[in-house]
């Protein structure tokens, strides 16, 4: 193989060599002996010899009696275009002189200086064995030697010793570059307090600092993920008079994003976007961090596409962020989507995406793909924390899985996992609606022994559980539990202890009432009202509307729902119908009923059956009142039901409705092509409502 060789010691500051296409240069090839010359000539006649100079790499050809010069005072080295003034000559590898001038080659040269940076980082960090290494250059080490060997290095302390070698032997014409290659060894092991030290060192030394000392400790601190440094530092950039680079910039994104300055770092990417910066992953990692923490997930997905834009490739850390923010946006559609590209992108999930996309699924109910991911951990022996377990166990229990949990909260006791307060509400919970008593009673015990008290989830939990099983005293014992741990009733609980008395027997409603009020006083004196058919229809709907005015907006729905179906329960249809219209003049009902020209519609899907029953109601009189105007009813009149179930019972709305359409003979019939829905005709609803009319008008 051709090698090459350089004239002057301060070619080795180039990039190893130029090439034989270069033909500007001017000056003439150093004479040599005539042999030696003449076979350069028959060589570079022959065009064999021709062709195969154009694929070989030259350098410049060095004296073996170099005169001992400072590097600083190199006369051959061009400042202004960083060449060498000697010129450059190819060499026949056949040559009888090739293996003596190899030795002096480019190529020799800087391998035996690879092999002195290596001997540092290996040797022991004390200045004789450093010195020692060095010292067999002799005088012919020059300043671009020392940033050879510098940059090659990975060991701090060898570095720093090794950079007082070059300080005690070698001028610097530019002693930065040698600090600064001196700071990217420290930056390799991030190691920030040598890198600071270094730089006090640089100062005192009268060596000013330039634009790559500040990137690289900026940088260094960014590595070492103290954003606040990296903050500091280029903060201190402009009091010695340095105006921070793209690259800079671009860093610096990253680190006002960690530190919370959100709006330096989005004002920065704009910037970027503007000027074209050339932005890192990391960076476009902080910029989705940063805008999902605000909670704009938008922005994380527009960050996403301006990356791919710009051809920079995601990397798992970004893809796990993405997964977070979507999990936090209840986006699990995307984020199953996000999980797919990691797949075809040949990137391996970590433990991260894995907890994350756990996290999404489940708290978006997504309960089948929540299921596959755990299955999929657990194959891959990765441990979950009690965080993970009790999120799928939480889903679990929202969701009617009730083998599924149990077969995991063994997993989880098995693994070495204490269950802790959330895990045991969960399960009992589950238990609860399910109306599986003794396993509820049973979990409570084992949550005993764990040394936890229920919290109000639990005891909530308990009060549905004895509620479905119609063990009233039980109910009323753990409701008296309450003040014994001195926790207060929340709506919540109230809303559940309602929901019980829509279940029980009509004899045993008293010692509930008193519950109530206890618990609530305004709840329980439109409670009492009800059920001891107390007072006067004024009364009742200022109770109402006081109770509504002060309980808060996320369980109106609830209460509204549960008072009607108690109303229904009494056969107080007249206190029903109020309940439902004032419901609707407060927002808890919207668009129960609608209209178009071809089809009028009673909606019902976020109803209770006892509210839904009340709707049914009042839109079969409003049907009636509109025949008796004159009004013409539309084609079609549609119920809709909606089609779920509920989920720890086959039995949905749709199912109630049905029979009790059949038990008032109504002529609508569940529609095979939409579920959910009974329809019938004009014609039919015309002759339904008129015979009703004739029914009630002969009962009368």
């Amino acid at each position: 193989m051709a090698y090459n060789l350089c004239s002057s010691p301060s070619s080795l500051y180039q990039p190893l060599c130029n090439t034989l296409s270069s033909s500007s240069r001017d000056s003439k090839p150093r004479t040599l002996n005539n042999n030696f010359y003449h076979s350069l000539k028959l060589n570079t006649t022959s065009p064999q010899s021709r062709t195969t100079s154009l694929q070989i790499t030259n350098v410049s050809l060095q004296d073996q009696k170099m005169p001992q010069q400072e590097t600083s005072k190199d006369s051959n080295f061009n400042e202004k275009d960083g060449s060498s003034s000697k010129s450059y000559i190819w060499v026949n590898p056949k040559s009888s002189k090739a293996s003596t001038l190899r030795k002096s080659s480019y190529d020799a040269r800087y391998a035996s200086l690879i092999k002195a940076a290596k001997s540092l980082n290996s040797c022991s960090p004390n200045k004789d064995d450093v010195f020692n290494i060095l010292g067999e250059f002799g005088n012919k080490l020059f300043e671009h030697d020392a940033v050879v060997i510098l940059n090659n290095m990975s060991n701090p302390d060898t570095a720093l010793l090794a950079l007082k070698f070059f300080q005690e032997r070698l001028e610097f014409n530019r002693e930065v570059v040698v600090y600064n290659v001196t700071m990217k060894v420290l930056r390799k092991c991030r190691d920030l307090n040598k890198a600071e030290k270094l730089f006090d060192e640089m100062i005192e030394r009268a060596v000013k600092p330039d634009n790559v000392t500040f990137s690289t400790i900026i940088s260094c601190a960014r590595l070492c993920n103290l954003a606040d440094k990296a903050v500091e530092w280029f903060e201190k950039m402009p009091s010695f008079g340095l105006d921070p680079d793209d690259v800079t910039f671009s860093t610096m994104i990253d680190s006002f994003g960690r530190v919370g300055n959100v709006e330096k770092a989005l004002s920065l990417y704009d910037r970027a976007r503007t000027e074209k910066w050339r932005l890192d992953a990391t960076t476009f990692s902080t910029l989705i961090r940063i805008y999902k923490d605000s909670g704009n997930f938008d922005g994380c997905l527009n960050v996403y596409e301006e990356m791919k834009a710009l051809g920079v490739k995601p990397n798992l850390a970004i893809y796990n962020t993405l997964l977070d923010a979507m999990g936090r946006a209840r986006r699990p559609w995307q984020a199953k989507k996000f999980y797919q590209d990691i797949i075809d992108s040949g990137l391996s999930p970590s433990y991260a995406t894995y907890a994350a996309l756990l996290r999404a699924y489940g708290r978006a109910r997504y309960g089948e793909d929540a299921i596959k991911i755990y299955k999929e951990m657990k194959e891959k022996e990765l441990s979950l924390n009690v965080v993970l377990y009790n999120t799928i166990l939480a889903m679990c229990a929202d969701l009617g899985f009730v083998d599924e949990a149990i077969e995991i909260f063994e997993d989880m006791k098995n693994s070495g996992i204490s269950p802790d307060s959330w895990t045991f509400s969960s399960m009992i919970t589950m238990s609860s609606c399910c109306g599986k008593v003794s396993e509820a009673e049973n979990m409570l015990n084992e949550m005993f022994e764990a040394g936890f008290q229920p919290n109000i989830f639990v005891l909530t939990s308990l009060i549905q559980c004895y509620g479905k099983a119609q063990r009233i005293d039980d109910v009323v014992k753990t409701f008296n539990r309450l003040s014994a741990l001195l926790i207060t009733p929340d709506d919540r609980f109230c809303g559940c202890l309602l929901n019980v008395m829509t279940q029980t027997p009509n004899e045993e409603l008293g010692k509930l009432v008193e519950c109530v009020e206890r618990a609530n006083p305004k709840l329980g004196h439109v409670v009492k009202l009800l059920v001891e058919e107390q007072g006067n229809e004024g009364n009742f709907k200022k109770g109402a509307a006081d109770l509504f005015d002060n309980i808060s907006t996320e369980v109106k729905k609830a209460y509204c729902n549960c008072l009607i179906d108690l109303c229904v329960k009494l056969n107080m249809l007249e206190r029903a119908c109020e309940l439902l219209d004032h419901g609707l003049t407060l927002g808890i009902y919207t668009d129960i009923q609608s209209k178009t020209s071809t089809q009028w519609s009673l909606n019902l899907k976020s109803l209770s059956s006892g509210a839904a029953l009340t709707a049914l109601h009042v839109w079969i009189n409003d049907l009636s009142k509109a025949l008796e105007a004159g009004e013409q009813l539309p084609p079609l009149l549609g119920i809709n039901t909606g089609h779920g179930k509920h989920k720890y019972s086959e039995k949905g709305l749709a199912n109630v409705f049905e029979s009790h359409l059949k038990e008032i003979n109504a002529p609508f019939h569940e529609a095979p092509d939409k579920v959910g829905w009974f329809l019938t005709t004009k014609v039919a609803a015309e002759s339904w409502l008129e015979s009703r009319k004739l029914a009630d008008a002969v009962a009368a």
